[in-house]
């Protein structure tokens, strides 16, 4: 008997090994069946290799498997995961638990995080936390941020394994898999979107793959690329590879933010940067990924060995396909890079000539992208009582470029900020080096706050063809920033060199402004008020902007959840189908599921508030569920009162 378990247990968890042939030592560590000695039979299945029969799928429930189901694992069946995850499954609670009574109520912790709460530093080395609590539910904040009564799991995850090697990844899908409880992925949180959370689920945290190699000369045949690049572990962010590539006397494409998991989500999602006027997004500088697949299997995908997937990992969407543990990108030479930020208000300028000098500046945007520049500008209405606006550049960012170059393109601009009695000071300064210059300029970014909601759009280059064009763009975003809408815009171009093939959204290939809104609703709003604020300004301030630039797109990593028709404005009319395809043959079983992700509209968070958040069962669309009392109970395990 034991030697035909043997048999069987090798069998169903065969997997081969990767085509790579420079793996992590961690990504050597894979599931094979002599990591499930001691297991019981019953157990040991809980971790084989799909995709799943036809027989062994549940038909009976047309929902994931949530705390407080029959079917919701055994404790004995969790400790078999942790096992196999070598102790790295955790079952963490909120961060802000700590202000609501009970055993972890401690007041010094509260107050203290409560003061530090917007800086994305404390977030994230955290498992669960996101940067968008209003996607999360809301349900366990500091109350002197947002009195949530109390605190329960919300939105957040029940475990998480902190993966570290291949085999804790394919151990985590593998479960979900053969188990139906719901699975979920989180590098470090940022997303406008809430893919990295989910109630009742279980969320593999990739955090922690921070290895970097760099590669003096990669070749790759079929695509023609030959040169530097760098193999990241998908922990790896922006200011840890910018800090490691600028040693090594390279750049590599990656977020303007310093906290951005480059590595992960950003680049499978497209990726915009400050280098994307020289050589496009982060995707186009992918050259291979090491990815476990929604059946357990550990998989190279490049131009050669499963290239559909390739093609669908670079731009397609993370949380979507499979779990990346590694990627390879492109390097670059480090270059002299020159830097400007400055601002004006309505505070010292009458609104006339405030918004005259923002009319100027668009009149530059084509140009300026054109010369291979980035730009990151705010317009915040800071005071709608008083009708003061700021626009603030932080940073004018110009790679590539010297001081006396980037004065030269700024100069036209600043010549009728002038004429019109503007005075700033264009604070202009050149860096030897890219590393230093972004380090300087781009602002850390904030947890998101708990009554905001923000939509984008990608204005194509037509829409700054003519005056008439211009006109018609900047009227709707004055518009926008006067009925108390804060705007967040990047002025850049998104065209690789190497024009590659890739699930890019093609509304990028033809951006010249990238600009995010935000709607704000009052803290203490009801749900049917919070419904109000986000279907107008869903298919009211949004429907301005789509209505001006038909066809073009939206970003989907800094979108609207709500975004009608996302199939087409977050991948494109062209790439949906293909991707849909790729997602059916390698997702046979759903395995991966995230908010306006491709093939999402086959599923559906059924919200305890029935806002648009992460805090309720997933289940197929069509199908009214609600919450057992006894799921309730067990999804709400520790409620806290303070």
């Amino acid at each position: 008997m034991a030697r035909l378990y043997a048999i069987w247990a090798a069998a169903l968890l065969a997997s081969p090994a990767s085509a790579s042939i420079c793996l992590f030592d961690s990504e050597k560590i894979q599931l094979t069946a002599d990591k499930l000695e001691g297991l019981s039979p019953a157990n040991a299945g809980l971790f084989k290799f799909g995709p799943l029969a036809a027989t062994e799928r549940k038909t009976s429930s047309q929902c994931k498997v949530f705390p407080g189901d029959k079917d919701w694992p055994s404790e004995d069946a969790w400790a078999s995961l942790n096992k196999v995850a070598d102790n790295q499954l955790l079952k963490p609670r909120p961060k802000a638990a700590v202000c609501y009574n009970g055993p972890e109520y401690n007041p010094a912790a509260c107050e203290q995080m409560t003061a530090n709460w917007t800086n994305s530093y404390i977030h994230l080395d955290d498992p669960i936390e996101m940067f968008s609590p209003v996607l999360q539910g809301l349900t366990c904040l500091p109350p002197d941020v947002y009195d949530s009564k109390n605190c329960t799991q919300g939105g957040f995850p029940v475990y998480v394994i902190n993966a570290t090697t291949t085999k804790h990844v394919q151990a985590g899908i593998n479960f979900a898999r053969n188990t139906g409880v719901r699975l979920v992925v989180k590098n470090t949180g940022h997303d406008f979107i809430g893919k990295s959370g989910g109630a009742g689920s279980l969320s593999i945290w990739t955090h922690h793959f921070k290895d970097i190699s760099y590669i003096e000369q990669y070749e790759d045949e079929k695509t023609g690329y030959a040169g530097p690049a760098f193999k990241c572990g998908v922990g790896v962010q922006a200011f840890e590879i910018y800090k490691v590539a600028s040693e090594k006397g390279k750049v590599v494409v990656g977020g303007e933010g310093e906290t951005v998991g480059v590595m992960g989500g950003y680049l499978q999602g497209g990726g915009h940067s400050p280098l994307s006027s020289l050589y496009g997004t982060g995707a186009d500088q992918v050259l291979a990924f090491e990815v476990v697949t929604p059946d357990g299997k550990f998989v190279t995908a490049n131009s050669t060995h499963n290239s559909d997937l390739y093609w669908a990992m670079r731009g397609g969407g993370g949380g979507t396909f499979g779990v990346a543990t590694s990627v390879i990108v492109k390097a670059y030479p480090d270059m002299t890079t020159t830097a400007s930020s400055f601002s004006f208000s309505t505070a010292t300028l009458s609104n006339e000539v405030f918004w005259a000098g923002v009319r100027s500046y668009y009149d530059y945007f084509i140009p300026n992208a054109d010369n291979g520049t980035y730009s990151y500008f705010v317009l915040l209405p800071n005071n709608p009582e008083q009708g003061v606006v700021t626009f603030t550049m932080t940073p004018f960012f110009a790679p590539n470029k010297t001081l006396e170059q980037t004065r030269e393109l700024l100069d036209p601009w600043f010549t009728r900020m002038n004429e019109l009695g503007i005075e700033f000071d264009p604070n202009l300064k050149e860096y030897d080096s890219f590393y230093p210059a972004w380090r300087d300029y781009f602002p850390l970014e904030a947890v998101e706050k708990v009554n905001v909601q923000s939509g984008s759009r990608l204005f194509p280059r037509s829409n700054f063809a003519d005056q008439a064009s211009i006109d018609e763009t900047f009227n709707n975003m004055r518009q926008s920033t006067e009925t108390n809408h804060v705007i967040v815009a990047f002025n850049m171009k998104v065209i690789s060199p190497d024009n590659p093939d890739n699930a890019v959204n093609t509304a990028w290939r033809e951006n010249i402004l990238f600009a995010i809104q935000s709607v704000r609703w009052s803290v203490n709003a009801t749900v049917d008020e919070v419904w109000e604020a986000r279907k107008g300004f869903t298919y009211g301030d949004m429907k301005r902007w789509r209505n001006i630039s038909p066809g073009a797109g939206s970003y989907l990593a800094e979108a609207d959840r709500l975004e009608p028709d996302f199939q087409q404005s977050f991948f494109g009319s062209k790439n949906y189908p293909k991707l849909w395809n790729i997602k059916q043959k390698y997702d046979p079983d759903e395995i991966f599921w995230v908010a306006t992700g491709v093939g999402s509209e086959k599923w559906q968070v059924e919200s305890v508030d029935t806002l648009p958040n992460e805090n309720g069962p997933l289940c197929r669309v069509g199908v009214k569920t609600r919450l057992s009392a006894a799921a309730m109970r067990a999804h709400n395990t520790i409620k806290y009162s303070h």
